[in-house]
């Protein structure tokens, strides 16, 4: 009755194995399928040989040690066939092509390799998502500055951070007035005085290009007041050219296009025939041939010719130059030469005797 009543328990016990084994098979792959047979088999060949018999013992013994090597595999790391759920919140931050990827690439691991193929997954993943959609379009900065002197027609100076700097516009050039070489050129005053009413004790923002500096150590910048281009200002004026200096050519096609347009209404500097040109501007054209057919000169201009005064204009043109001479001021040796007009001899604009210590005629030497 004993042996029969250990035989039914034995008997019980191998069914609840198997169909635990049944339904952990709907879920599992091979590894499992093969435990559970031959747990199996080796149970049901104990129960046919019985438990007290030598073959019954082995058999039991073999069941024992198959079952706890299934145990033994249930319990260690999920199969392949199987994706850790840290996975799966790490698949909701990837776009679908990086999780078709990362299906493939779990699907073909191997049992010991889920888990680092996963990590694989999240660093791949990780820069894209974090990376922008699209590139943003790039505003060039613009620097705030304080002008606290304008030197002519296309250079100033100011304060940034409490330290002085001197500009010099880009794409630009005007008449000289200053130019230790050359005299007053035409229209040079012109521009000079107008950038002086525009820019005068002004706060400027300064846009650089590719150089920072030109050989003088001056900054390159577009300028604008009020949010208005300086440069483009001039130029409708007919007060400046434009002037090209490579790598520096980002405004260039709209300068040019308003420099046509000055040309063809023939205000300023395109009012003298021949005088603007590519290399510069050519004050001996005006000395030669005059301001051209049916235009007139400034009062730069009459300085810039030196042709003969009549008698009766002579007051006026001495009048005028003076004006001009007294137009430019500098305090001190140290001013002339920063504005690139030192050494000034007698007669030119901002000499004065003062400069001229040992009274030979040439100040700032």
């Amino acid at each position: 009755m004993a042996r029969r009543r250990k035989s039914d328990a034995g008997a019980a016990g191998l069914g609840l194995l198997l169909i635990g084994g049944v339904i952990y098979l709907i879920v599992k792959y091979w590894v499992g399928i093969v435990l559970l047979i031959i747990t199996g088999t080796l149970g049901y060949l104990s129960y046919k040989k019985g438990f007290g018999t030598k073959e019954g013992k082995w058999a039991v013994r073999g069941a024992t040690f198959f079952a706890l090597a299934f145990l033994g595999w249930l319990v260690s790391d999920e199969p392949a066939g199987s994706v850790p759920v840290n996975t799966t919140a790490v698949s909701q931050t990837v776009t679908p092509t990086q999780e078709t990827a990362k299906t493939e690439t779990v699907s073909s691991a191997s049992t010991n390799a889920v888990q680092s193929a996963t990590s694989a997954v999240v660093a791949t993943s990780a820069p894209t998502t974090a990376a922008p959609t699209q590139q943003s379009e790039v505003v060039p900065a613009r620097i705030q500055a304080k002008v606290t002197e304008v030197v002519d027609g296309d250079t100033f100076k100011v304060t940034i951070n409490g330290k002085e700097e001197t500009v010099r516009m880009l794409l630009i050039d005007t008449p000289e007035t200053k130019h230790p070489d050359k005299p007053v050129q035409p229209f040079g005053p012109e521009a000079s005085k107008f950038t002086k009413e525009l820019l005068t004790e002004k706060s400027v923002e300064l846009e650089k290009d590719v150089s920072e500096r030109d050989k003088y150590g001056r900054l390159l910048a577009y300028v604008y007041v009020n949010d208005q281009s300086v440069q483009e200002k001039l130029l409708e004026k007919g007060l400046a050219r434009v002037a090209v200096y490579p790598p520096n050519v980002k405004n260039v096609d709209k300068y040019r296009d308003i420099q046509a347009k000055a040309q063809k209404a023939g205000v300023g500097i395109w009012a003298i025939e021949n005088y603007t040109q590519e290399d510069g501007f050519h004050e001996e054209v005006v000395k030669k041939n005059g301001p051209g057919p049916g235009k007139s000169t400034t009062t730069t201009q009459v300085q810039t010719q030196k042709r003969k005064p009549e008698p009766t204009q002579q007051p006026q043109i001495e009048q005028t130059v003076e004006q001009i001479r007294n137009d430019v001021f500098y305090a001190n040796c140290s001013e002339a030469r920063a504005a690139g007009a030192a050494p000034l001899y007698r007669g030119d604009p901002g000499y004065r005797q003062k400069l001229d210590r040992d009274n030979d005629g040439i100040a700032c030497e």
